[in-house]
């Protein structure tokens, strides 16, 4: 009898062992739901290089794409360098293809003189184009035409424990105006079309007034329609009768005139005025056809924006634009160089300016959706 009573008080032990290791795992199950249903964020899958001598190439699928030269970030079967030096490539990947929509290029200015890193001579070989380079931290070491790095992956938001970011140093030659700048570009999980550059000024450099980062190419998309507060500003009525060459400028707006996203920060918002159709068309024409690497190649339209945090910016803050009646042909003035672009004059350069002052960020960002889409209401 006593054996009976021991085995019994045994099996009860047992039994209520179990009942709270079950009740520990359904416990930790719920937890678990919780955490999910605070962080929804997908995963995405990124882009980034494997070795060291890979190109270098940097972002998310199904969103933006940055890169250093050589590299070219959109493969068009013809090899080559991926364009001119000094300049950021800026494309969107979109069903297994990166396609190269933008540049982006640094204009640092000290004493009133401006610098601009694609045409400004490097002082290796005195040709245009600074030479640019990455690293994972902020020493900046020596010149690769690699990747180098294939950059660092944490989670930054201690709220949002699921979202990564993707973050890289890109360092680049001093400017003969005595600047030299310094990059950190990251990239998050929960904002996959949008690059965050935040500028930095190593100790060897001149006092900066700004160092704008400003979209170089927007004649490829063909933007033509600058979102502001209370309008949209036209580049054709902007421009209204240019047929020139060379850029045209008007007087860049005030941070006043910005409009705010839905998160209330400042934003400027481009889009082509034009459907995908004649976006996509080319002119049969063989002055055209020899220039056809100005066709628009992407089977998508995208907005493109300047975004700045509402809390941190200096009042100084100010949209420019300039714009362009043909496409750019280099430095040539031989008119016959150059063709009109279709539909009229577009936007070129596009950028924040702010007085510099050091980790200043500004945000760039492709959108598959409408710039309407974007702003508060």
């Amino acid at each position: 009898m006593e054996k009976i009573r021991i085995s019994n008080t045994l099996h009860r032990a047992n039994s209520r062992k179990a009942c709270l290791y079950v009740i520990l795992l359904m416990m930790a199950s719920l937890y678990c739901v919780k955490l999910h249903g605070q962080d929804p964020t997908p995963a995405v899958e990124w882009i980034r290089p494997h070795e060291a001598k890979d190109k270098a190439i940097w972002g998310v699928r199904s969103g933006i794409v940055i890169g250093l030269w050589p590299s070219p970030i959109e493969d068009r079967g013809s090899g080559g360098y991926g364009g001119p030096r000094g300049l950021f490539r800026v494309g969107y990947e979109f069903k297994g293809k990166i396609y190269h929509i933008n540049y982006i290029a640094i204009e640092p200015v000290v004493d009133g003189k401006i610098e601009f890193s694609e045409i400004s001579p490097s002082r290796v070989d005195g040709k245009w184009g600074k030479l640019m380079w990455a690293t994972e931290g902020p020493d900046p070491g020596k010149f690769f035409p690699f990747a180098r790095t294939p950059g660092t992956v944490t989670r930054p938001d201690k709220d949002k424990p699921g979202v990564e970011e993707l973050s890289f140093f890109v360092h680049m030659e001093q400017f003969l105006n005595g600047s030299h700048p310094y990059i950190k570009v990251s990239i998050r999980s929960d904002r996959p079309e949008e690059i965050c550059f935040e500028v930095f000024a190593r100790d060897n450099s001149s006092p900066m007034e700004r160092c704008a980062l400003t979209a170089t190419m927007g004649n490829y998309a063909r933007l033509r329609r600058l979102h502001l507060k209370d309008t949209v500003i036209d580049s054709r009525k902007l421009y209204q009768g240019f047929k020139g060459i060379d850029f045209i400028e008007k007087e860049p707006y005030s941070y006043k005139v910005l409009p705010r996203d839905n998160n209330g920060n400042f934003i400027a918002v481009m889009e082509t005025d034009e459907t995908f159709s004649e976006l996509s068309s080319w002119p049969q024409e063989s002055r055209y056809l020899s220039r056809w690497n100005w066709r628009y190649r992407p089977f998508f339209k995208v907005v493109q924006y300047w975004r700045k945090e509402s809390d941190r910016f200096d009042r100084s803050l100010r949209v420019r634009v300039n714009g362009r009646a043909a496409y750019w042909a280099g430095a040539s003035r031989d008119k016959n160089n150059y063709v009109e672009i279709p539909g009229g004059p577009a936007f070129e350069n596009f950028e924040l300016r702010e007085k510099y002052y050091s980790g200043q960020k500004f945000y760039f960002g492709m959108a598959r959706r409408p710039a309407k889409d974007m702003l508060s209401p």
